[in-house]
């Protein structure tokens, strides 16, 4: 199965490299629909020699110092800025224990290669379902910082998907930052991915688990995506674990909570039928290992 472009040639543009964040937004706001972002390329070029996107401005946003934060803010959460590459945010120290789904995502993303140029906050912007991402932001209920020119504003991940290949930026609008909040205290996560033949994810779970043994301070979250349209963070689950009831009996009753909250898709990819079985196998393994059953 074949991805690649049918162009070797990139369409022509105009390349800027604003020093400033000022100074995108204002040439941002001067092309707008025109325009388009380059933090790290990886997405937009390959759109670009696929003639899925055709921009007269690029504004290269990477050498602005403003985006490149990585800042762990202890129970104030993480921020990732930007321009931050994915290796720097894979070496970022607490990730590995405290945001360790959002680890395990960054390291099965791409290759390190890639990890060199591509930045997260641009694999969310691309919106597309198999893009891994999102399900890790969700469980930490992350928020997509944005600035215009008018100011900045925050929207929750969840809203900032909106459809395929559609995200909540206006024209005038650059992503600024990524802030993940802060995970409960003692808490463990994980991230798991099941493709087919390649990089692109057909199936993925994120999920987080604290305090397992005690129900009325346990915590579970889980999310989803490659699945359908638009990832997904199963809410009723995060219920049903407050319960007093053995584990085991939990996991199969929140495995049919979240089946029943999922309507698959069929694609190049994969049937509907094969990522609702994916699922529901990713999901038990997700929780099993969490909840130490």
């Amino acid at each position: 199965m074949s991805f690649g472009s049918p162009y070797l040639t990139l369409p022509d543009f105009q390349y800027s490299r604003p020093k400033s964040l000022q100074e995108a937004l204002q040439l941002l706001d001067e092309h707008k629909d025109e325009a388009k972002i380059l933090a790290g390329g990886v997405g937009l070029f390959a759109f670009m020699k696929e003639r899925l996107v055709d921009p007269r401005y690029v504004l290269d946003i990477k050498g602005i110092t403003e985006l490149q934060t990585l800042r762990d803010e202890g129970s104030e959460g993480l921020t990732i800025g930007a321009a931050v590459n994915l290796n720097s945010v894979l070496e970022f120290e607490p990730l590995k224990e405290r945001y360790k789904a959002l680890r395990d995502c960054i390291y099965l993303l791409s290759d390190p290669v890639l990890r060199n140029r591509s930045t997260l906050l641009g694999d969310l912007c691309e919106a597309l379902p198999y893009v891994d991402s999102p399900a890790p932001l969700l469980i930490f209920d992350a928020e997509v910082e944005t600035a215009s020119l008018k100011g900045k504003r925050r929207i929750p991940v969840s809203e900032f998907i909106r459809g395929v290949a559609e995200i909540a930026l206006e024209p005038n609008e650059i992503a600024v930052a990524v802030h993940l909040k802060a995970p409960p205290e003692n808490s463990r996560s994980l991230f798991l991915k099941h493709t087919s033949s390649g990089e692109f994810s057909v199936t993925n779970v994120a999920a987080l688990c604290a305090n397992p043994s005690r129900p009325e301070n346990r915590t579970v979250r889980l999310a989803y995506g490659a699945i359908a349209p638009t990832p997904t963070r199963v809410r009723d689950v995060e219920e049903l674990f407050k319960r007093k009831a053995p584990i085991t009996q939990l996991i199969d009753e929140a495995v049919k909570v979240i089946m029943k909250s999922v309507e698959p898709m069929t694609d190049v990819l994969a049937t509907a039928e094969y990522r609702s079985h994916m699922l529901g196998v990713l999901s038990i393994r997700a929780f099993r290992e969490l909840l130490g059953c």
